[in-house]
C-alpha cells in the first residue's frame, strides 16, 4: 500500500509538472501575427519614404546584402547605399537592425 501511494505522489507531481510546461510554453512562444499584413501607408507618406525606399527596406528585412539588393532591383549598388542612408535618416536609425525594427514598429514592415 505504502508503494502505491508513493507512485501516486509521483504521478500528481509529473502531471503537474507537464501541465506547467504546457502552460509556459504556451506562454513563451511568439504567436504568428495576422496574416492579413497591410502597410501603414500614413507613416511611410509622412516620413516621406519612396515606393523605391519600400522595395529596398523590405529586401533589407530579408537580410540582403546592397549587392543583392542592386541586383534584384536592376541599380547600382550605390544607389542602394543612398537609399539606406535615407531610410536612416528618416527613420532616424544608426543600423539596419534599427530601421527595420522601427520600421516593423510603425508597421512599415511586417
Amino acid at each position: 500500500v505504502h508503494a502505491w501511494s508513493t507512485e501516486l505522489y509521483i504521478g500528481i507531481i509529473a502531471i503537474f509538472f507537464i501541465g506547467l510546461g504546457i502552460w509556459v510554453g504556451n506562454r513563451l512562444t511568439a504567436k504568428p501575427r495576422n496574416t492579413g499584413f497591410q502597410r501603414n501607408v500614413a507613416a511611410i507618406q509622412s516620413l516621406g519614404i519612396s515606393p523605391r525606399e519600400c522595395e529596398v527596406l523590405d529586401l533589407l528585412a530579408s537580410g540582403a546584402a546592397n549587392k543583392v539588393i542592386a541586383r534584384r532591383l536592376d541599380i547600382s549598388p550605390n544607389t542602394v547605399k543612398t537609399h539606406v542612408a535615407r531610410l536612416f535618416e528618416k527613420l532616424e536609425a544608426a543600423n539596419r537592425t534599427e530601421v527595420i525594427h522601427k520600421a516593423r514598429a510603425l508597421d512599415i514592415l511586417p
